[in-house]
C-alpha cells in the first residue's frame, strides 16, 4: 500500500494519523479512511528492529477536499477503544518519515544528555537532544536512553561502534 518515497507524495492532500493502537494494519487504515474518500495511499513508518508500526500513520486522498473532509469526520474517533488523532501532514513531517532511532542500554547513571550528545553526534546528524529515560519522582536516570538520527547511516554506524 505504500507506494515511492513520501517527498513524491500530494502533502495537501495527505493526511497524519497519530494515535493508533498496535492492533491497527496499512489494510484496516485504508478501508477505514476509504469512508472519507478515495486512498491513493497509505503508511505506516515501522520499527526497524521489532517490525511493529510506531503508533502513526499517514493516509494519502485523492484530493485536498478528501484530506480535509477526513479530519472533520475521523478526528478523535475511537480504534480499537483508543481516540486517533487526525490533520494535516505538514511539509515538515516528511523529514520525520524516516526513524532512525536508536536504544542506548545500561548507561552509567552518571552520563548525562550532553555527554550522550558529544559522543554519538560524531556518527551524523543528531536531529534532537538524547533522550535519557528518568524517573518522574527522583530525576535519577533509568539507565537508558534514545537517539534519533537524521539517516540510518548515521544510526547504523553508532550501533556498528559502540554496540557491546
Amino acid at each position: 500500500m505504500a507506494a515511492g518515497p513520501i517527498s513524491e507524495r500530494n502533502q495537501d492532500a495527505t493526511v497524519y494519523v497519530g494515535g493508533l493502537d498496535e492492533k491497527v494494519s496499512e489494510p484496516l487504515l485504508w478501508e477505514l479512511f476509504l469512508q472519507a474518500g478515495p486512498v491513493v495511499n497509505t503508511h505506516m513508518p515501522k520499527d526497524r528492529v521489532t517490525g511493529q508500526h510506531q503508533g502513526y500513520g499517514f493516509v494519502e486522498f485523492l484530493s485536498e477536499e478528501d484530506a480535509d473532509y477526513a479530519i472533520k469526520i475521523m478526528n478523535m474517533i475511537k480504534l480499537y477503544g483508543k481516540p486517533i488523532r487526525v490533520n494535516k501532514a505538514s511539509a515538515h513531517n516528511k523529514n520525520l518519515d524516516v526513524g532512525a532511532n536508536i536504544f542506548i542500554g545500561n548507561l552509567d547513571p552518571e552520563i548525562d544528555e550532553k555527554l550522550l550528545y558529544d559522543t554519538f553526534s560524531a556518527f551524523g546528524v543528531i536531529l534532537q537532544t538524547p533522550k535519557i529515560m528518568r524517573d518522574p519522582d527522583t530525576g535519577n536516570s533509568k539507565g537508558y536512553a534514545f537517539i534519533n538520527f537524521a539517516s540510518f547511516d548515521a544510526s547504523d554506524a553508532a550501533i556498528e561502534a559502540l554496540n557491546g
